[in-house]
């Protein structure tokens, strides 16, 4: 009665990696947010995980991010309205970036991200270190 019109199209296996990934390392996640946030406010962007060559963390400048949207008909408005609205205190937002396709990482963490930081007792450098080496290790974007 409710057929799709569309064909099951096949989703990259690194949209689950990231999502388990980010279930398994949410403190840290949090963590690395608020750090960045405080050495940056949201002067650089929003934080990326950018998967290839290999995963490091990256900024993406809101006017990329706009101009992207625009370039796919305004299908990430609503990713837009969520930086736009960010509340860094109590939540992590970022983004996946994959081969051909992006993925919001957006959550609300049971300890607020800054707690969360003080929890980790780890600088930002060493933070984001173990975080990118622990996504090697984890996601395979082919």
């Amino acid at each position: 009665m409710f057929a799709s019109t569309q064909p099951e199209i096949p989703q990259p296996k690194w949209l689950h990696q990231l999502d388990k990934f980010v279930k398994a390392h949410q403190q840290k996640l949090a963590a690395l947010s608020w750090a960045l946030w405080q050495q940056n406010g949201d002067s650089k962007g929003t934080i990326g995980i950018d998967l290839q060559p290999k995963p490091h963390f990256v900024y993406c400048p809101k006017e990329a991010i706009e101009k992207f949207n625009d370039n796919v008909d305004n299908k990430l408005q609503e990713i837009l309205g969520l930086i736009e609205n960010h509340k860094p205190e109590v939540e992590v937002l970022m983004i996946g970036i994959g081969k051909e396709q992006i993925k919001l990482v957006y959550f609300e963490p049971e300890t607020p991200p800054p707690t969360c930081y003080q929890q980790v007792n780890q600088d930002m450098d060493g933070l984001m270190d173990v975080l990118e080496e622990l996504l090697a290790e984890e996601i395979s974007v082919k």
